[in-house]
């Protein structure tokens, strides 16, 4: 399986980041150390306990990029590179965290002193250097940033039998291999307790966030449904031209590309207009993007030993989707309006785990159960059923940009209503539903086997809440109207 191989730049910083990290590689993936080993003994016959600092799971940081807002656009480009900078500084010090065990079993504050008070550091000289860019470009930076420089360790919370504890529930001496939280196959998660059978997840539980196409006499009813096909040309990288541009490496984990066949961090909107499309209709050239989800099976993939790929935890076999839905649906309160070329849509949060909640937006389930949604588990889906991952988008449209600082201030989800709050227009609502052929991870004594997993930042370890979608609308003027007017309608086209 291949990946775009266009040109691209790759600093210093980060050839010296890839050098080191592939030192650490083998077997096809980054070797992350137990991560909850190293257990001490208390010899008087009271219980054994660990120290704090093996208790540490992963790093928790507060999200920078999602806090500004008033950055003027000609620096926009530097904030957002900075940003990726401090992504990559969580990235390697989150690799320190987990190759340090040994030294952090016996020093409580080595986590402290060696790891995350140097992180503050650097984050601090970023946020310094984000703040004196808004600042020169003519906007005024908040003052408040520094206070977002300090980073948290944040301990494992899926503490169960298998993971690294022996039969009566103690720690063990933290030689074991393979514990419960790595699978025996050296990756951080997932874990057992990530995975629901969906007989056990209740019905019509979940808010779908708007979700269904719209009913009713004031609602604009009709679809519009686009076949961009499952990825057949290998479109893959781990950049995010949203999120990062111009960033090798943006995204720190893989994803997988329908529509634009040109989309990498140094696409320009020049590129993408003028690029080719996997979509059947030629005059839909928007690019549909999201992290792949991998088999951990043992298969050495064309990213086994790459940055974004193994050696930074993302190992096993790529899963293509047997089926990418994609279709833009109405409102519930009225017309829609066409959405502008070049608009930018990030919906789900890529750092869920260590962020909290607040944005995910990925409903996981299986055919035949579609009446079972869960964000924050994968479903273990019967014989003959498939896994299903949907997502619907924000809306709401501020009706002047195409992009905000943070990625998310210039779209919005409706309101309980199905209207749009603050003077924001309803635009058609795209959703994404991908269908997989998984063979069911078996789960037994706290452990799962050949288990499947999105693709993620190293630091929110797989977990199934961070699954995220990504969409630049790069229509023709023509198909655009013509989406508008079919949903508007109450048609369903093609």
């Amino acid at each position: 399986m291949g990946r775009n191989t266009r040109k691209r730049r790759m600093p210093l910083a980060t050839k010296i980041v890839a050098g080191a990290a592939a030192l650490t590689v083998g077997g096809g993936g980054l070797v992350w150390a137990n991560f909850y080993a190293s257990a001490h003994e208390d010899h008087s016959g009271h219980n054994r306990t660990r120290s704090a600092a093996a208790q540490v799971a992963t790093i928790d940081c507060p999200d920078v990029g999602q806090k500004i807002r008033d950055v003027p656009d000609r620096a926009r480009g530097e904030v957002d590179g900075e940003l990726a900078t401090m992504d990559s500084q969580i990235t390697n010090a989150y690799q320190r965290l987990a190759t340090t065990r040994r030294a952090q079993a016996g020093d409580a504050q080595f986590v402290q002193n060696s790891i995350l008070g140097p992180l503050k550091d650097r984050r601090k000289a970023i946020i310094d250097r984000i703040q004196l860019e808004i600042n020169r470009a003519g906007g005024k930076a908040d003052d408040n940033l520094d206070e977002l420089a300090a980073c948290q360790g944040r301990p494992a919370d899926q503490m169960q039998n298998g993971d690294g504890q022996n039969g009566d529930g103690q720690m063990d001496d933290g030689q074991n291999q393979g514990g419960g939280d790595d699978n025996g196959n050296g990756v951080a998660g997932p874990v057992a307790d990530d995975f629901v059978d969906i007989n056990d997840v209740q019905p019509n539980t979940r808010d779908s966030r708007n979700g269904l196409a719209a009913d009713g006499d004031g609602g604009s009813t009709g679809t519009f449904t686009t076949d961009c096909g499952v990825n057949e040309n290998n479109l893959f990288n781990s950049d995010n031209l949203i999120a990062a541009p111009g960033v090798d490496n943006g995204a720190h984990h893989t994803h997988d590309y329908v529509g634009n066949q040109d989309n990498d961090a140094f696409s320009s909107d020049e590129d993408l207009a003028n690029a080719d499309t996997s979509c059947q209709n030629q005059g839909d050239k928007s690019t549909y993007y999201w992290p792949v989800l991998r088999l951990q099976d043992g298969t050495q993939e064309f990213d086994a030993n790459d940055q974004g790929g193994g050696a930074e935890g993302n190992i096993g076999k790529i899963l293509k989707p047997a089926e990418a839905q994609i279709r833009f649906v109405g409102s519930r309160q009225g017309d829609v309006v066409a959405m502008p070329k070049f608009l930018r849509v990030i919906t789900g949060d890529a750092k869920s785990f260590t962020n909290g909640d607040a944005n995910a937006n990925t409903s996981w389930s299986c055919s035949g159960f579609e009446d079972r949604q869960v964000t924050d588990k994968y479903p273990l889906c019967p014989d003959g059923s498939q896994v299903l991952r949907t997502v619907n988008f924000q809306s709401c449209w501020d009706g002047q940009n195409i992009d905000s600082a943070n990625h998310r201030d210039h779209m919005a989800f409706v309101q309980e209503d199905g209207s749009c709050a603050n003077g924001f227009q309803a635009v058609p609502q795209l959703q994404i539903r991908l269908a997989y052929d998984i063979p069911t991870p078996t789960v037994e004594n706290g452990q799962v086997q050949n288990p499947y997993a999105v693709d993620s930042f190293p630091e929110q370890l797989h977990k199934p809440i961070t699954d995220h979608n990504d969409f630049i609308n790069v229509m023709d003027e023509d198909l655009m109207n013509e989406v508008v007017d079919c949903i508007n309608r109450g048609e369903d086209c093609q």
